[in-house]
């Protein structure tokens, strides 16, 4: 189903050109399900020539069984002592817990993480923020916990980046035919992790601004943008 998502707009203007954004609904996506399959049922119904597809990073992470339960989380001392000091954002929980950080210090090594967190304090003293994960790395900043806009039930886990984004992108190219891009958007921006296709990824992130997609209620993890003059 094709959607705007509440405060969201649908029409918006970029240079000079019209594009429109929609929001697809989708069930609730899990580890049992193959991300090609679930555009396939969702997405490939609501599109047309010329369209471009973006999945929610989180969408394809859950499909590779990247969403990690709480309770199967013990971080180790060092990862409730660094989670103390991230600053916590309205858009999500990043690193800001114990299991977030623990998970991150599996993801990208435990020197990695240190290296960054140094960083990032002596960048603080000179009024510079998000360094850290400039340091750290994408893995570091793709890793979302459980914020209360989570649908259910992965209000209570914690969800990795996706593995080989560019990959998964291709794939949806090569069986749909359409242009593909795994995004990590929120409010404030996005980035995209991978695409496919003939892709222009900065006009991308201009057209997403404010992000349209929703995935609590909304249940819309895709989405698409159509040229309309």
């Amino acid at each position: 189903m094709k959607k705007v998502n509440k405060d969201k707009t649908c029409v918006i203007e970029v240079d000079g050109h019209k594009y429109e954004r929609w929001a697809i609904q989708t069930k609730l996506i899990e580890a049992s399900d193959n991300i090609l399959e679930v555009v396939k049922e969702f997405a490939l119904p609501e599109m047309i020539a010329g369209d471009i597809i973006l999945i929610s990073e989180k969408a394809l992470a859950c499909t590779q069984s990247r969403a990690i339960p709480l309770d199967e989380i013990n971080p180790r001392p060092l990862a409730k002592f660094l989670s103390k000091y991230v600053t916590k954002s309205p858009y999500g929980i990043g690193l800001s817990m114990p299991e977030t950080m623990e998970m991150a210090l599996r993801e990208c090594g435990t020197l990695r993480i240190l290296f960054a967190a140094i960083i990032s304090a002596i960048g603080k003293v000179f009024g510079q923020r998000g360094v850290f994960y400039v340091v750290a790395g994408s893995k570091a900043k793709s890793i979302d916990g459980p914020c209360d806009h989570t649908i259910e039930p992965y209000n209570h886990y914690v969800v990795l980046g996706p593995e080989n984004p560019k990959e998964a992108a291709k794939k949806i190219k090569e069986e749909t035919g359409y242009d593909a891009a795994i995004i990590d958007a929120n409010d404030l921006g996005i980035d995209i992790l991978g695409s496919y296709g003939n892709v222009d990824e900065e006009l991308v992130k201009k057209i997403w601004v404010g992000n349209p997609l929703g995935q609590a209620g909304e249940q819309t993890p895709f989405g698409l943008i159509r040229s309309v003059c």
